[in-house]
């Protein structure tokens, strides 16, 4: 099953009274269920997970909101998780993370990985600018819709 469509069994668990959703196709069985009990039959599972790294997070409290405007005048952009998992900084254990505080970062860059399922998902920027805030920490679970990142646009 790609990406894009297990972002839509997803997307219709959240928006429907349903509380369960199985599809096979070809062999693999998808099951996503709001009671937690998700799993996946068939998929590669990965060696070992990346494990828990410092991480330059600032404080949930004290998140901006959307409307905030940084000096350049610009919205600041939000980068959000989008599916339900486990959010890591880095590819593998003992690597650098993807992007750091005050990083400049282009659309399509890699900015974290977020394990749903036993896949490892990379998740993209789709703006351009400097990091201003990493609002999750390593390998913390992350809900569908919450911000990961703020940033700053040129």
């Amino acid at each position: 099953m790609k990406l894009e469509q297990l972002k839509e069994l997803i997307r219709v668990l959240e928006e429907s009274g349903v509380e369960e959703i199985e599809v096979s196709s070809w062999g693999r069985r998808v099951r996503v269920s709001k009671s937690g009990n998700s799993y996946l039959h068939g998929a590669t599972v990965p060696a070992s997970l990346p494990e828990a790294a410092p991480a330059a997070v600032e404080p949930a409290a004290a998140e901006p909101g959307p409307a905030e405007t940084p000096k350049n005048g610009k919205q600041m952009k939000e980068i959000k998780s989008p599916m339900v998992g486990t959010f890591y900084r880095a590819p593998t254990p003992g690597a650098p993370p993807f992007v750091e505080m005050n990083a400049d970062i282009d659309v399509g860059q890699t900015v974290c990985i977020i394990e749903a399922m036993k896949l490892m998902n990379e998740i993209q920027s789709e703006a351009r600018g400097r990091v201003a805030r990493i609002l999750v920490e390593n390998a913390k679970p992350v809900q569908y819709g919450q911000t990961l990142f703020l940033i700053e646009p040129y």
